[in-house]
């Protein structure tokens, strides 16, 4: 019984690490319609933002807030030096983005000198709960995601910015002929996925360690969890990265673990098959 209830933590707490990551690329292709192929790097740069707080000996926790302030200003920058040139070609815009993280990876590495870098639990040890052990870090992550995902839906659908975010991104020309700046809105959606990104890197990087291709690891299952889920929503993601998550990390329980990357992805790749629209359509926010 233990032992069970151990595995189902572990599980939902990849299952809370993939909604983390998803959740900004999703904000991105739901509602700008570009796939951010930079998106792993920006979990990279998340994380490395955790790194030097480690070591200048600066509070971990300090170093959390400011991952994901630092990325929403790569984000701002990225966005208006060259994602708002391709907006009417998106293929241009993903090979845009593709070469900045591919530029972006490499000075990393260069940066890291190609080592692999340990950061360590901002809250360490256990929490025990009926005589059963539960990481401190793994509960916090989850608890943030929880707070991450119902704060970010409550701002795109319940608020006066979100409104219009939504409004501008829908029908463009009409949220302009009523005054609104759809470019300030496309700036700022952008950089709010690319905050989430930082956020979603500081948090992980404990648990994984610091390398250059730290996110790549989760970048194609982001991009499988994307899909599934269905473009055009903010539940849809959060749904596919939450049946990945699960999948990816319950799997090898139950077959052979060099059989369970392959077979999340024909699962998924089943359910795309026959629900090409994604587990939720589009327009649910």
């Amino acid at each position: 019984m233990e032992s069970d209830i151990k595995l189902a933590f572990d599980i939902l707490a990849f299952t809370s690490v993939m909604v983390l990551i998803v959740l900004g690329l999703g904000v991105i292709a739901g509602m700008m319609g570009i796939f951010n192929f930079a998106h792993g790097e920006f979990v990279l740069l998340g994380a490395y933002t955790l790194y030097l707080f480690h070591e200048r000996a600066l509070p971990l926790w300090l170093g959390i807030i400011a991952a994901p302030l630092v990325l929403a200003l790569v984000g701002l920058v990225l966005e208006r030096a060259v994602i708002r040139r391709f907006y009417p070609n998106p293929i241009m815009a993903m090979l845009g983005t593709f070469a900045t993280g591919l530029i972006i990876r490499e000075i990393i590495r260069g940066l890291l000198g190609g080592h692999y870098k340990a950061i360590p639990e901002p809250a360490s040890g256990v929490i025990s709960v009926g005589g059963v052990d539960f990481s401190v870090w793994r509960t916090a992550i989850i608890a943030t995601t929880i707070i991450v995902v119902l704060a970010s839906w409550f701002f795109l659908a319940r608020t006066m910015m979100g409104l219009r975010i939504r409004g501008a991104l829908e029908n463009p020309m009409l949220a302009r002929a009523c005054g609104i700046s759809t470019a300030r809105l496309y700036t700022a959606t952008f950089a709010f996925g690319s905050a989430l990104a930082g956020l979603a890197g500081a948090l992980i990087v404990p648990l994984y360690g610091l390398s250059a291709d730290i996110g790549i690891r989760f970048l194609v299952q982001a991009f499988l969890s994307v899909m599934l889920g269905g473009v055009g929503s903010f539940e849809g993601p959060v749904l596919g990265a939450s049946l990945v998550g699960s999948m990816a990390a319950g799997l090898p329980w139950l077959v052979y673990p060099v059989l369970a990357d392959p077979l999340v992805f024909i699962i998924a790749l089943a359910i795309v098959k026959f629900r090409p629209e994604g587990l939720i359509g589009k327009g649910r926010l």
